[in-house]
């Protein structure tokens, strides 16, 4: 006789912290290229969200928010002149919370880009997946921080 597990599903709380971390990267001056390992901790904070989200029973959000996380990180290594970057995930009454803080003052604002631009939709896509997941985005301390919240899918809340 061969018997099956069954996996009951995991429930997140209102209130639970899925992730913090930090890095150092180096400010980049004018229109340089950022350095390659700046640019490979972006994809090393992608992986560990994922892992993040799938530990706390999120894995139904890794694509949106593993591409929400690869868009403000990128923002804050391209765009802010800062020495270092912080992400941190939460869950918060039901909506996921995201936020990446790279301590400079400035807004991120999402803008058109022209048909052959081989960047500047990062924004327009994180607009894109927060409105279609019932949440909402912008920027806070400053311009220090930029935030964005998803609604938490249903069958996953406790």
């Amino acid at each position: 006789m061969t018997t099956t597990p069954i996996r009951t599903p995991h429930t997140v709380p209102r209130r639970a912290d899925v992730m913090s971390e930090r890095f150092k990267v180096v400010a980049r001056c004018d229109d340089a290229e950022p350095r390659a390992e700046d640019a490979c901790r972006v994809g090393v904070m992608r992986r560990i969200t994922a892992a993040r989200l799938r530990y706390c029973g999120l894995q139904a959000m890794t694509d949106e928010v593993t591409l929400i996380v690869s868009e403000l990180l990128t923002n804050a290594v391209l765009h802010s002149g800062t020495t270092e970057i912080s992400l941190n995930v939460a869950v918060r009454d039901d909506f996921l919370h995201i936020a990446v803080r790279d301590g400079m003052p400035g807004r991120a604002e999402s803008a058109p880009a022209g048909e052959t631009a081989e960047s500047g939709r990062g924004l327009t896509l994180i607009e894109a997946l927060v409105k279609e997941h019932g949440g909402t985005w912008g920027t806070g301390d400053a311009g220090a921080t930029t935030w964005c919240l998803l609604a938490v899918p249903a069958g996953v809340r406790q």
